[in-house]
């Protein structure tokens, strides 16, 4: 019998809406009308990729009526690893994100946007920095700006990333509009919904991630919430250096 990632991904519907996936987090909707196929089809196929461990979803923290879906990249680099090792042991070899990278001049500009450019963003903006030693021009800023970057936030990049951003100053999207951006990728579901445009047609990136001051009350169990959060934007950056890298081996 085939792996089970085969059996799963073989199907011609599935394999879209995995395909649609890989270029960020979507919608049902958008997924119905990208795919162009009815709604409860599109909702049972995606049932099968979540059981299977392929695709992951979560509540839109701007309609919670809405779920956003995403690849869980991990699992399926592991899956495709495994059914590659049952044909051949030489195949076996899961192929990870690039660790660290060097871009040749231009270096790509990036751009993560969030609501309060206090957390996510800045967090994004210096795990991308921290992966490239500075290679790519990395910057973030908020729809809504707070006064402050998230003391928590602060503190969970310092201690599990060895990663300072305690000068962070939060800013408006606003203030970045005239600016030339490779890809803008909002972490945020709101922000999506905002998000000014930017010359020359950046490539738009979507990452649901939820708020981790949303449930901010101070004490310990908050630390572990931004930690979490910090972990998924670590690794859907890991993720990121290898479009990057194809990008950059693609030009002329």
């Amino acid at each position: 019998m085939p792996p089970a990632f085969v059996r799963l991904a073989a199907h011609p519907l599935r394999w879209r809406l995995l395909t649609e996936l890989a270029t960020g987090d979507l919608r049902v909707r958008e997924l119905v009308s990208l795919v162009d196929q009815p709604q409860n089809l599109v909702s049972y196929h995606l049932g099968l990729l979540r059981t299977g461990g392929l695709v992951g979803a979560g509540r839109s923290s701007h309609d919670g009526r809405d779920s956003y879906y995403h690849l869980d990249l991990d699992h399926c680099a592991k899956a495709i690893s495994g059914a590659g090792g049952r044909l051949h042991p030489a195949l076996g070899s899961a192929v990870s994100p690039p660790s660290a990278l060097v871009f040749d001049q231009p270096p790509p500009a990036v751009l993560f946007a969030c609501t309060g450019n206090s957390a996510r963003s800045p967090m994004a903006e210096a795990l991308l920095r921290h992966h490239t030693a500075g290679g790519v021009r990395a910057a973030s800023a908020g729809s809504h700006p707070r006064p402050h970057i998230h003391p928590t936030a602060v503190r969970v990049m310092r201690d599990e990333y060895g990663v300072d951003i305690v000068d962070h100053h939060p800013r408006h999207l606003g203030t970045l509009t005239d600016r030339r951006f490779d890809y803008v990728i909002s972490l945020c579901d709101k922000v999506r919904e905002v998000c000014p445009s930017f010359p020359d047609q950046p490539r738009l990136i979507h990452w649901s991630i939820p708020d981790p001051a949303a449930a901010d009350s101070g004490d310990q169990d908050d630390y572990a919430v931004f930690r979490r959060t910090a972990a998924a934007i670590n690794t859907r950056i890991r993720h990121l250096l290898s479009v990057l890298a194809h990008a950059q081996e693609a030009q002329p």
